[in-house]
């Protein structure tokens, strides 16, 4: 089996990470795999993509056994960080919900590619750590600005200061995490999620995350993308739908 696949299970396109023997440490191939299986996901009908790690961990960073080419030079490791940032990006920008199903380990890139996703939610077990400082290294601009974003300026520095450890319990009070499920019941709340908004219309969805994004970067202020994904709303498919449902006061039926 590869190292990072996709699958659909109804409502939902699952992303795995399957190196359950090296806690799903990050390969550069795997980075680079993670847009096609994104654009896949987007193509295949589900409603929400789940990024999850098989095994009992999330992932544990980046693979040690490549670290002396990926940093050998200060180029080779700006390269790595562009294949890196590519695949994060594009968990952003996919017009779809992505919950990230953690378990265990989730330190270094794992953690920065739950922070890519929508959603965290996280098993009892389940573990955090952003370690820079703990190897001579910096930590980029769009990862402590997604840090920044969920757990607020003074959480991130403490992380990105100490590189310690946080538990399930902390990562929730700070909004590292949005909930705590047990691992028994994980696949089945989020094959819920996916049930839930399968209801939901995909244009708004596409919509209310790009807006979101926008509004947590800063903008306080409509301006000539939310102006016109709002507009767009009103002369497309899923508002026709959602106005004679209400109107006949049924359940609409989006494609």
């Amino acid at each position: 089996m590869a190292d990072v696949t996709l699958e659909t299970e109804g409502a939902l396109a699952i992303i795995s990470l399957n190196r359950p023997e090296k806690r799903n440490a990050l390969t550069l191939a795997m980075w680079r795999a993670i847009p096609a299986l994104v654009e896949s996901a987007a193509q295949s009908g589900a409603r929400v993509l789940v990024v999850a790690g098989r095994g009992g961990h999330f992932a544990a960073g980046a693979d040690i056994a490549e670290f002396e080419d990926a940093y050998a030079s200060a180029d080779a490791a700006l390269a790595n960080q562009g294949d890196i940032q590519a695949a994060m990006r594009a968990l952003e920008a996919v017009a779809m919900p992505v919950l990230a199903q953690i378990d265990g380990v989730c330190v270094g890139g794992g953690c920065g590619l739950a922070l890519a996703c929508d959603l965290r939610w996280a098993t009892p077990s389940a573990r955090f750590a952003i370690t820079p400082a703990r190897l001579g290294l910096a930590y980029g601009v769009a990862d402590t600005h997604r840090l920044i974003r969920a757990v607020g300026l003074s959480h991130a520095k403490d992380m990105l200061f100490t590189g310690r450890m946080i538990d399930a319990p902390t990562a929730l009070a700070w909004g590292l995490i949005d909930r705590i499920v047990s691992a028994e019941a994980m696949d089945a709340e989020c094959a819920a999620f996916g049930h839930a908004l399968a209801g939901a219309a995909r244009y708004s969805l596409a919509a209310i995350k790009r807006i979101a994004h926008k509004a947590a970067d800063g903008a306080v202020m409509d301006d000539e993308e939310s102006r016109r994904l709002f507009a767009e709303a009103f002369s497309g498919p899923d508002f026709a739908e959602g106005y004679r449902a209400f109107l006949e006061k049924r359940a609409p039926k989006f494609s």
